[in-house]
């Protein structure tokens, strides 16, 4: 057997299509007359006929030249064996049905005994005899070509009419065998569509292993993406490999509907007006300076040099420790920056490089520096707090050394909600930068330096937004830690003007030095209201046990170490107004420069020699409130 097909799979790959076609039109052309003799011998139950009237003989060349001509008339031999299929039926339908009519004239003159019977029987036969040639040609033609070649077994996921025509494609392939179907209604359970048995989704690990399936199509366009997911995690935790028929939407080339949807305003999420567009009197602090940004490639560092262009200054040095996000931001700057005058400086370093940050300062004549660099994801900087440390307090002592040496006019530190009462080592870090801060107000040579501190930015990097968007995304499930959860928020752009304007508080009326301005949040945010709004705003329904047929589950992980359930944005009491009603001043504690002193010492030494305890002991010293995790407080009762 392997002999004849490996000859066959020779002699088919040595035709040409014109050969093919050429093959297909004899056969047209040989079926009507030898269709005739059977006809008549199943008619006259024999061959006498041929004995008694032998002009018969003479009508089998008209009819073969009668079936060549409608063949090629109506191109059925153009047709591929492997497109074989309704249209061409209907096509070999009226074939048979001319060759027959002619067959019909010609008999009443040559045959007339033959009559309407043995025209009829004629008639069905060949029809029959012209499918049934090209449908056996096809399926020797599958067996040639799938000599040696790998087979992909295939399920297919969705009995529907999409699944019933997706195994009318895939029956023609040379190398895809579909084995059965699998669909939820239980109505279509062990029917069979198309040829194929309808299986429930409880036998397909048993099938996938009977029947060696190594691949699950999934011919479910119109069920929700969010479904979809998740059968598709499910399917391919079985060790599948699964792809999914596009609906037709995305076939006329639309892309994903939660791309398509209207964009979701992160400011919607805040339930009070946002700050408006204008700094009004804050420009004018900042036209004709030389500003350093560090952080500029980060959420926050970004949005400030955006809105930094049109306030005029005479350079902007981008100091940031990723390169990718420095050549992205220089580039996005560069273009905003053409036609004002405003230089674009970028700087690929860490501010924890003392002779970097100086070198810098000096050589650019820095006026104003915006400190936006920080690790601020909690749970990385939980699990890596000397990196975190580090960064966040030795790299702001580094760089307000620097500018107070240089004699730079304001020093502005980018701070966090999480500094206040912190319960994780990042908020902790940045308690501990406002304290480095404080100190160095209080030995200034002419700096100003101020710290401002706010709550969450909607779309920044570390913000729950895009977490939930790419959750929801995938099909869920949506994580949230808490259902009580809360937090304060503001868009990039007004914490990044109330920002610039709190910067402009320089003289001697509006700040004293050393002052932590707090932006004004509103109300707390409650996060699950946030995940909800989402949800629907993709075009979905929340699946919970009151709506089991919802699109996308929210699931509650629990706190992260370090996290809080509220979070505050003072640490004393009572707030002093300033010249903008979104803007208030604090009046925080701050150490001695002895005990400052002390404190970085004993920070310095720990990561020196990597103490994580001993750095950990530095923040419950000096860091009035830190109350540390749960787990931490465990290990600690442990040793």
């Amino acid at each position: 057997m392997n002999i004849i097909r490996r000859g066959l799979y020779a002699f088919q790959s040595g035709l040409s299509r014109k050969n093919k076609q050429f093959v297909l039109f004899m056969i047209d052309a040989i079926l009507p007359p030898v269709i005739l003799v059977l006809a008549i011998a199943v008619t006259y139950n024999g061959f006498s006929l041929f004995t008694r009237l032998p002009q018969v003989f003479y009508l089998l060349p008209a009819l073969s030249l009668t079936g060549g001509a409608v063949s090629a008339w109506l191109g059925i031999p153009r047709v591929q064996l492997k497109s074989f299929e309704t249209t061409a039926m209907l096509r070999t339908a009226l074939y048979s049905v001319l060759v027959t009519a002619v067959a019909a004239v010609i008999s009443r003159f040559v045959m007339p005994g033959f009559g309407v019977a043995g025209i009829t029987i004629y008639g069905l036969m060949l029809f029959l005899a012209a499918v049934s040639v090209r449908l056996g040609m096809l399926h020797l033609l599958l067996w040639v070509l799938r000599n040696g070649q790998p087979k992909h077994r295939v399920l297919i996921y969705g009995a529907g009419t999409t699944g019933v025509q997706l195994v009318a494609a895939l029956r023609a392939h040379e190398r895809i065998v579909p084995v059965a179907f699998i669909d939820d209604n239980e109505a279509l359970h062990s029917m069979t569509v198309a040829g194929l048995r309808v299986l429930p989704p409880s036998d397909l690990k048993e099938l996938v292993e009977q029947r060696d399936i190594d691949r699950i199509i999934l011919a479910m366009p119109s069920v929700s993406a969010p479904k979809l997911a998740r059968l598709t995690r499910n399917l391919r935790q079985m060790g599948l490999k699964v792809q999914s028929l596009p609906s037709f939407a995305q076939l006329v080339g639309e892309e994903e509907l939660i791309d398509n949807l209207s964009p979701v305003a992160p400011g919607q999420f805040l339930g009070r007006d946002q700050v408006g567009d204008m700094l009004a009197e804050g420009e004018q602090a900042y036209r004709g300076k030389a500003i350093l940004v560090s952080g500029a490639g980060g959420s926050i560092g970004s949005e400030l040099c955006r809105q930094l262009i049109p306030c005029g200054p005479a350079c902007v040095v981008l100091y940031e420790v990723s390169e990718v996000a420095l050549y992205t931001i220089e580039r996005e700057l560069q273009e905003l920056a053409a036609g004002t005058g405003v230089e674009i400086v970028p700087v690929l370093g860490s501010v924890t490089d003392s002779r970097l940050t100086r070198m810098v300062i000096n050589d650019h004549r820095i006026e104003v520096v915006f400190h936006a660099a920080a690790y601020k994801h909690v749970p990385l900087v939980e699990i890596n707090p000397l990196a975190g440390l580090a960064n966040n307090v030795l790299g702001t002592r580094t760089l307000a050394e620097a500018a107070n040496d240089a004699g730079v006019g304001r020093f502005i530190l980018i701070s966090s909600d999480k500094a206040v009462r912190p319960t994780n080592v990042m908020g902790a870090s940045k308690r501990l930068a406002e304290l480095v801060v404080q100190d160095m107000a209080k030995r200034s040579r002419g700096t100003l330096f101020s710290m401002v501190r706010f709550g969450n930015v909607l779309g920044s990097s570390g913000s729950v937004i895009p977490l939930f968007k790419e959750q929801i995304a995938k099909g869920g499930p949506v994580t949230l830690t808490h259902e009580d959860v809360t937090r304060y928020f503001m868009t990039i752009s007004e914490a990044s003007r109330l920002v610039l304007l709190a910067g402009s508080f320089s003289d001697a009326e509006t700040s004293r030095g050393g002052d932590v301005f707090v932006l004004d949040m509103g109300k707390p945010v409650r996060i699950r209201d946030v995940a909800v709004q989402l949800i629907n705003a993709a075009g979905y329904s929340v699946r919970d046990d009151a709506h089991p047929e919802g699109d996308i589950e929210i699931v509650v992980t629990g706190l992260r170490p370090g996290e809080k359930l509220h979070e505050e944005l003072l640490i004393g009491a009572g707030l002093l107004t300033t010249p903008h009603s979104k803007i208030l001043r604090a009046r925080e504690d701050s150490l001695s420069e002895l005990e400052m002193a002390k404190a970085l010492r004993a920070l310095r030494s720990a990561i020196a020699v990597g103490d994580h305890d001993g750095a950990r002991r530095v923040i419950k010293t000096w860091v009035h409130g830190y109350r540390a995790p749960v787990q931490e407080t465990i290990r600690a009762i442990r040793r």
